[in-house]
Order: structure tokens, then C-alpha cells, then sequence
């Protein structure tokens, strides 16, 4: 039986995926990500579910791909194969994904688990966390979407600096360079990653929307966003949220959104 290293628990329509190998500082084996990628899935299925929290059990959010697991076996395929099999789609579904996501980092995201940590839409960090593009260290590029992410979250003389240096990036900087949401003390991040979550998770069903139009705009020209917007103005135009919304306003009162 295989153990489980992804745990998904249900609180409040928060989907809650928790890393669970501490022992490697939860550092990301091909099997654990195929877990990731599975609960991930079937988080996006269930019904009444409209945020999803990724956390890490443990005193490290993700160190990165399990390089131990790899040194102990004889026939894996290059590097890059598992880019393609494994985290690419994982990575897309989160992209892809039709409500929120928040990411709350205890301790050290290196390598591929600060792409991880970066697929949150909002991340929360711990006052002792740290990001670390590991990669030049051993020899390799950044992966995970991180070539991706980086220059558009920080620009690229601070992509630049930080995956060919290799350096740690505390979570102040990190903060004040944008590349996290908001910094808290280490006791507090679980209670306040949670209610974060929980914030959008109570949220009107336009937030989804709003993700995939600012995913799109990555791709799109000014025109071809104008009218996405447009598409997608209409469609939550429709929604209940948006009656809801508009009632509250007139009533002058807290809306109740439904994610309807």
C-alpha cells in the first residue's frame, strides 16, 4: 500500500491539501506529486468546495524535488521526463483551476516548491520562511514554471539574480519584492492562511473568473483581453452572486455569496 504524502481534508468549502513528508522536509518524489496531482483533482470535484489551501506538514514548506528518492534508483528517465509527465500537468490544473488557491509557507520553498508556493494566488508566509532557487547549485535550470513566473512577478534583474546565484530570499524581502502576499509569525500562519482561505471561499463565484482573466492576459493583446472581459462580465452578470450582491448594496447590508 502506497503511504500517503498528499493529505485533502474538507473545512468550511476550503479544500486543504497538506504535504505530508516532513522527514525530507517535504521534498516533492515522482510518486508524491502524482498524489499531489490526484487530490488536487479531486478537490476540484467536490461539490461546495470553492477555495483551495496548500500547506506542509512539518518545518519546511517543499525543499524541492526528493534528490534522495532519485540518487536511489537505477532506470529513471532524464530530468526532464518528469517535467513533462508529471509536474507540467499538475502545474496546469492549478492553473486551470475554477476558484482560488492560497499557499502558506512555513520555512524553506527551494526549487520546485517555490514554483509551488507561487501558484497560490495569494501567499501567505511564515516571518521564518525562505525562497531559494536552487537549481544552479546541481547543475540545472529552475523548472516547475518558475522561468515563467519570476520575471512577471519581480521582474528580470531580480529573476535573474536569484536563479543564477542561488541565494536565499527571507520572507521580508520576498515581501517586499512582491513575490509574497502577506508575512506573519510562525505560530500564526496556519490560523491566518486559513482564514485567508476562508475569506475567499466565502467569496461570489466572479473570483474564479477573475483568476482566469488575469491568467489570460499573460497570452492575450489588449483586444483580445477587452473582449475576455467582456465574456466574462456577461457570464457574472448572470450569476446569483451577482444579485445577491447588488441586493446587499441596496439593503445596506454584509452579502451572503453562494459561489452560485
Amino acid at each position: 500500500m502506497t503511504e500517503e504524502k498528499v493529505l485533502l481534508r474538507i473545512q468550511d468549502n476550503v479544500a486543504v491539501v497538506t504535504l505530508n513528508a516532513p522527514e525530507v522536509l517535504n521534498a516533492l518524489s515522482a510518486e508524491m506529486v502524482r498524489q499531489l496531482s490526484v487530490t488536487v483533482s479531486k478537490a476540484a470535484k467536490t461539490e461546495g468546495v470553492r477555495c483551495l489551501l496548500i500547506n506542509a506538514a512539518g518545518r519546511g514548506f517543499c525543499a524541492g524535488a526528493n534528490l534522495q528518492a532519485r540518487g536511489a534508483a537505477t532506470d529513471l528517465p532524464p530530468a526532464g521526463s518528469a517535467l513533462e509527465t508529471h509536474y507540467a500537468p499538475l502545474m496546469n490544473k492549478l492553473r486551470n483551476l475554477a476558484f482560488p488557491i492560497v499557499t502558506a509557507v512555513n520555512g524553506p520553498a527551494a526549487g520546485v516548491g517555490m514554483s509551488l508556493a507561487l501558484t497560490g494566488d495569494i501567499v501567505m508566509a511564515s516571518d521564518s520562511a525562505y525562497f531559494l532557487q536552487a537549481f544552479a547549485k546541481i547543475g540545472l535550470v529552475p523548472d516547475g514554471g518558475a522561468t515563467w513566473y519570476l520575471p512577471r512577478l519581480i521582474g528580470w534583474g531580480r529573476a535573474m539574480e536569484l536563479s543564477m546565484l542561488a541565494e536565499r530570499l527571507p520572507a521580508s524581502e520576498a515581501l517586499s519584492w512582491g513575490l509574497v502576499n502577506r508575512v506573519v509569525p510562525e505560530a500564526e500562519l496556519e490560523a491566518a492562511s486559513m482564514a485567508m482561505a476562508q475569506r475567499l471561499a466565502s467569496g461570489p463565484k466572479s473570483l474564479g473568473l477573475i483568476r482566469k482573466a488575469y491568467w489570460a492576459s499573460w497570452e492575450n493583446d489588449f483586444n483580445k483581453q477587452m473582449q475576455l472581459e467582456a465574456d466574462l462580465q456577461t457570464e457574472a452578470h448572470a450569476s446569483a452572486d451577482n444579485r445577491e450582491g447588488v441586493a446587499a448594496f441596496l439593503e445596506k447590508r454584509p452579502p451572503v455569496f453562494k459561489g452560485e
